[in-house]
């Protein structure tokens, strides 16, 4: 560098230190799993004083749950405490960190999905709001624990795409397996109603209808997670990878099964060949 350069660069570095604030701006860092495991994670312990939305605690939906917040279940000591181990954390805090916007609490799904509609809070939630301001201590912990860290660019999630719902998916939900009822048969109605009654005289939904059934099925879709998305995990065998806990029968044994692997490509954001009903039904 050439000596009439470095009076201008020192000056330049002056000014900057001198300027209004320049000492006071915060360093910021990555998520800490420190301090999510020292703060956040007890939250989803915590006590509701009940069962049921809103008044369970988180780990009672969410230890491996086919749902975005995939927890880990639950060890238990010998006096009946229960516990995560620090590997099991970590897992959490992985899963947990791909529901937070780095730096932006108010973007951040994990925050949100808790937390009153009229507070800033997602539409809508399963298992209950728990948050009724941004005031309450155990949103601001989790808060503090996103804002302390520096932003970070996420690729877009894929696109589901409506028109293979409609013409394919859809199908899933009528069509019957030995022994097992359809899935219309206890979502035809309710909160959790994605396969709507069908009007009298008809035997498949119209356009309008396919998207009240569509608004309604993508809460359960993870786009891009097929293991995050409880469309596809409440039905598929424990064994094989599925919830603790499904309602309804258990449409497919394993993830092999040529009707779960197509409905995996479309909540990646792939365009498959539309397999409805077991492999033998089609000759196979």
């Amino acid at each position: 560098m050439s000596p009439t350069r470095r009076p201008t660069l020192a000056l330049a570095v002056a000014l900057m230190a001198s300027a209004p604030g320049a000492s006071e701006v915060r360093s910021q860092e990555p998520l800490s799993f420190e301090r999510y495991r020292e703060t956040v994670e007890p939250i989803f312990l915590a006590d509701r004083g009940g069962w049921g939305p809103g008044r369970a605690p988180c780990v009672t939906c969410h230890a491996e749950q086919g749902t975005p917040l995939r927890l880990q279940r639950l060890r238990e000591t010998a006096e009946e405490d229960v516990f995560w181990s620090e590997e099991d954390s970590r897992r959490n805090f992985e899963v947990a960190s791909r529901l937070v916007t780095p730096g932006d609490p108010d973007g951040s799904r994990l925050l949100r999905k808790a937390l009153v509609v009229p507070a800033g809070g997602a539409a809508f939630h399963v298992g209950g709001k728990f948050f009724e301001s941004k005031s309450d201590p155990e949103w601001q912990t989790m808060a503090d624990w996103v804002a302390a860290a520096d932003p970070v660019e996420r690729p877009a999630p894929p696109r589901l795409a409506f028109d293979f719902f409609r013409d394919c998916v859809q199908r899933v939900f009528l069509d019957k397996r030995p022994g097992d009822v359809e899935c219309v048969h206890c979502h035809e109605s309710g909160a959790r109603g994605f396969a709507r009654h069908i009007p009298e005289g008809r035997d498949f939904w119209d356009q309008q209808e396919s998207r009240g059934n569509f608004a309604i099925a993508r809460r359960y879709v993870e786009p891009g997670e097929p293991m995050m998305s409880r469309l596809l995990t409440h039905p598929l065998a424990p064994d094989a990878g599925g919830d603790y806990f499904h309602g309804g029968p258990r449409r497919w044994a394993s993830m092999d099964d040529p009707e779960w692997q197509m409905l995996a490509a479309w909540v990646r954001g792939e365009t498959p060949e539309c397999i409805v009903g077991q492999a033998e039904d089609a000759g196979g």
